[in-house]
């Protein structure tokens, strides 16, 4: 069977994360993951070949597209990718067209993704499924109500069904959708979607960090690195006024798109208790192995925090209330601290940290389905092969 994956980022590297675990999941079948932002240095696996469209990017108050490459325009990016898209539907013929988001996002890649579903209902018809693969809080929206008959109206005109990727005993789509008895389409919940630590790898990341019977390892990080350095910042600056003596190591990450000043900034207080890094590409198992997260609260670290099963610190992004909905649902039931930009201040930082650390790691059994991945492929098993 024949896959075609589109995933647009346009901010963080989020959105691509979950959509890879989810590409990886499709073993045996025929998958093209077909992305369009900026670079992300991810190993991709055998299964799944990569098609890049040139890239546009958002700012970060989400107001714009600019283009990646700064030698073209918006408009020449649009037309190139339009066409790319279409050809690449129009040769693959695929047996699915899975869509991260849209249309209950990206609506600025309309330009690219109404030419590709137009041609796959006239041509292709009841060959093609077309899915939206969906998250589990979506951002509000001004005019909720035009924004969601234009949503309904796209699901009902192209779609063949919704896949949300949440447990339904945590977070419902119509919490920030009210408007499901409209969908006309199957809707399912796949569960979360997040890789899980390896044991082994788990060991050895300890073992490497050289701790004591007392030893702490924190990590911190900034998913993409787009926003979130001054969360990193505070974190550097409260460690260093913690205790002397103490086997406490910080592991920094500032993300691939951190700037470049904050990245400097945060390399000047690296040394034998701090390190640095940009990337890590088994974060589950890191946190794993973490006595303590100290994060954003999007989507992904949020469901590697509740997979690792690690006590953490968040600080949700505060563009929209998508983040602090989440974070506020997993603080519940889990080790998890919602943090406030006045806890940023260096002595109340510190003492939440020394709180934090002082503390015996707790480890509880979370009762969530986070076998997301694994259930979408399942779903795709039952539904669109048979």
């Amino acid at each position: 069977m024949k896959i075609i994956i589109y995933c647009q980022h346009v901010l963080g590297v989020g959105h691509f994360f979950r959509t890879l675990e989810i590409a990886r999941a499709m073993q045996g079948f025929e998958v093209t993951l077909v992305t369009g932002g900026k670079k992300v240095d991810a190993p991709l696996p055998d299964h799944v070949r990569h098609v890049s469209l040139p890239g546009l990017m958002m700012d970060k108050d989400f107001t714009c597209l600019h283009s990646v490459d700064p030698e073209k325009t918006v408009e020449a990016v649009k037309l190139e990718r339009q066409d790319k898209l279409l050809f690449l539907i129009q040769k693959e013929k695929p047996d699915l067209f899975f869509i991260e988001l849209y249309p209950f996002g990206r609506r600025a890649f309309r330009f690219e993704l109404i030419p590709a579903l137009d041609f796959i209902k006239d041509k292709l018809k009841k060959n093609c499924k077309v899915v939206c693969s969906l998250r589990d809080i979506l951002v509000e929206k001004e005019d909720r109500s035009k924004y969601e008959n234009r949503v309904i109206n796209a699901l009902n005109t192209w779609f063949d069904a919704v896949l949300v990727h949440s447990d339904p005993r945590l977070i419902k789509l119509d919490a920030t959708f009210s408007s499901l008895d409209r969908i006309n389409v199957p809707l399912f919940y796949t569960g979360f979607v997040t890789p899980l630590p390896d044991q082994e790898k788990v060991m050895h990341i300890r073992h490497k960090a050289e701790l004591t019977g007392k030893g702490r390892l924190i990590t911190v990080s900034a998913g993409g690195g787009n926003v979130g350095a001054k969360l990193l910042k505070a974190a550097v600056r409260a460690f260093n006024q913690l205790p002397q003596g103490k086997d406490w190591k910080f592991k920094v990450f500032t993300g691939p798109y951190m700037g470049e000043e904050d990245k400097n900034y945060l390399h000047s207080f690296a040394g034998n208790t701090i390190k640095v890094e940009q990337f890590s590409h088994d974060f589950v198992s890191l946190l794993a192995a973490s006595d303590l997260s100290i994060s954003m609260a999007g989507y992904n670290t949020c469901m590697n925090i509740v997979a690792a099963n690690v006590p953490s610190l968040v600080l949700p992004f505060d563009q929209n209330l998508e983040q602090l909905s989440r974070a506020k649902k997993i603080a519940e039931f889990a080790p998890m601290i919602v943090l406030e930009d006045k806890d940023l201040e260096v002595p109340v930082f510190t003492s939440i940290l020394k709180k934090c650390l002082e503390k015996q790691k707790q480890t509880l059994k979370i009762n969530l389905n986070i076998k997301g991945a694994l259930n979408t492929r399942k779903w795709i098993e039952e539904h669109i092969r048979n």
